[in-house]
């Protein structure tokens, strides 16, 4: 039996697969988990464990850098690619992994991404060398794509109607969480058994989380129709980015005046032009460029890269200060900094409820707006943790209101067969939002630091910090701007989905 669902929607066949192909097919929920009230939390609850994890790796490894460089004798720039090639590969791949799961099911790229991520954990933990450890890095990213590209569809397409925000606010703070916990977390593996315990403890979570996900996420009841991926699209896509992101990191260390740095840049924007005319021409794109006519949806990406950049930019050179300035040991400064993420992720699910009940339009722009002061209160401020510590917590409270609100906004566009490709897009601003925060800050601090050294005089204390965040200010305040601008409506979220017999 097939039955046609929705339009726009792929044919849903009701026969069961046999043999192999049980693997290309997503199970049903058991009916007395689907029926429960609470079924589309449990999705959320689920969701939560991999933005968790996505996060506490990411800010575990960089820790462990300096241990895998001494453990395999290799050399800072192979070193400094076991970073670089997961982002990479994570940026440059998820636009086309929220296409293909809008095509083949959300719920089964997502569980078989935590099968892939774990596995390639695996892999990285049991690394003889450096290159077995770069190649285990790429599909390691290649899983992360598959989880994030999928994580804020699958709660858009299961939330009942008015839940979105509350939903989105929480897994921020389930982000918020891992990035806090990782410097802590990470200091303890590295200490007690080595840098591939950093891995290894990626293995058990990745198991609940995949059979988490196969009993308890629901199956995609609407999907694109089935095309021919656009696979000039990507070609054009995945070096665009890479460029680009290749052009910041070599920025950050050698400045945007640099050949090297000029050349992927300008390379980059060639090639991302050419995406967006192939987009325009393409009968089953990767981006669906008509999202961007949306005032709501432009505004909210471009606001969202900000905000990714303004908080990256600051986790990046407020070690720098602290250690520099303060004299403080790594650890204690990881420790003052991880009151910023804890703020967030205190207020996000509140923030969501906000955005639920008034529009994203208040929590968004009082949001930046704070996180504007809190970076005021750093530029000029006398030298004092305390203060420091005070304004840190007030840009975590700041971005903890904006984050779930403008994210909201954002995942709430388009269709229900568009969901992957929406989650793809959001999750691809916030990658190379980090990277042009990090890149940004490293320029500033290095720019303003080599000025005041130049000069006769003796530099102002803590000078390249203040540039840099004077700087982030200034983009926060815009993102505040942006974020009033215009009319956004309450986050709209699918009806519940629950009384649809053929959804499990």
């Amino acid at each position: 039996m097939t039955e046609q669902i929705s339009s726009g929607a792929a044919p849903f066949t009701a026969a069961s697969p046999t043999g192999w192909g049980k693997l290309w097919r997503e199970p049903a929920r058991p009916d007395w988990i689907r029926r429960r009230p609470g079924a589309p939390w449990l999705v959320v609850a689920t969701v939560c464990i991999g933005a968790f994890m996505g996060q506490l790796d990411a800010s575990i490894v960089t820790l462990a850098v300096p241990a895998i460089r001494t453990d395999m004798n290799a050399s800072l720039a192979q070193v400094e690619w076991v970073a670089l090639i997961y982002l990479l590969v994570l940026v440059g791949s998820i636009s086309a992994v929220g296409r293909l799961a809008d095509m083949v099911g959300r719920k089964l790229l997502y569980t078989y991404g935590f099968a892939l991520f774990t596995l390639a954990s695996l892999g990285c933990a049991l690394a003889p060398d450096i290159t077995w450890l770069l190649v285990a890095r790429a599909v390691q990213a290649v899983g992360a794509a598959m989880l994030q590209a999928n994580s804020v569809a699958l709660i858009r397409t299961s939330m009942p109607a008015g839940k979105l925000g509350k939903a989105i606010g929480l897994q921020g703070a389930a982000q918020a969480i891992g990035l806090a916990m990782g410097p802590s977390v990470g200091g303890l593996l590295i200490g007690l058994g080595g840098w591939r315990w950093v891995f290894f403890v990626n293995i058990p979570a990745g198991v609940i989380g995949l059979l988490l996900g196969w009993f308890l996420l629901p199956r995609t009841h609407v999907k694109a129709p089935r095309a021919r991926l656009d696979w000039l699209g990507l070609v054009a896509l995945m070096p665009a980015v890479g460029a680009l992101l290749l052009a910041l990191s070599e920025a950050a260390r050698l400045g945007f005046g640099n050949s090297v740095a000029l050349g992927l840049l300008g390379a980059s924007l060639v090639l991302f032009a050419f995406f967006v005319m192939r987009e325009r021409r393409a009968r089953h794109p990767l981006v669906d460029l008509s999202l961007f006519k949306s005032g709501s949806f432009s505004r909210g990406v471009a606001t969202g890269l900000l905000g990714y950049l303004v908080l990256f930019g600051v986790l990046f050179v407020t070690p720098l200060h602290l250690e520099s300035e303060y004299s403080l040991p790594p650890a204690q400064a990881g420790l003052l900094l991880t009151v910023l993420p804890v703020a967030l992720g205190l207020v996000a699910p509140v923030a969501g409820l906000l955005a639920d009940r008034f529009g994203a339009r208040l929590p968004a722009s009082a949001g930046m707006g704070l996180v504007t002061a809190a970076l005021a209160v750093l530029v000029f401020s006398p030298r004092d943790l305390w203060v420091t510590a005070a304004a840190l917590a007030a840009m975590g409270l700041g971005l903890g209101l904006f984050t779930p609100a403008n994210n909201a906004s954002v995942a709430a566009a388009g269709h229900d067969h568009q969901a992957g490709m929406v989650s793809g897009v959001l999750n691809m601003t916030r990658g190379v939002g980090t990277s042009l925060g990090v890149a940004l800050g490293a320029v500033a601090y290095s720019l303003a630091n080599a000025m005041g050294n130049s000069g006769g005089a003796a530099p102002l204390p803590g000078l390249g910090f203040r540039m840099a965040v004077a700087l982030f200010a200034v983009l926060s305040a815009v993102a505040a701007v942006l974020s009033f601008l215009g009319r956004r409506a309450r986050p709209r979220a699918v009806p519940d989905p629950e009384g649809r017999p053929e959804l499990g």
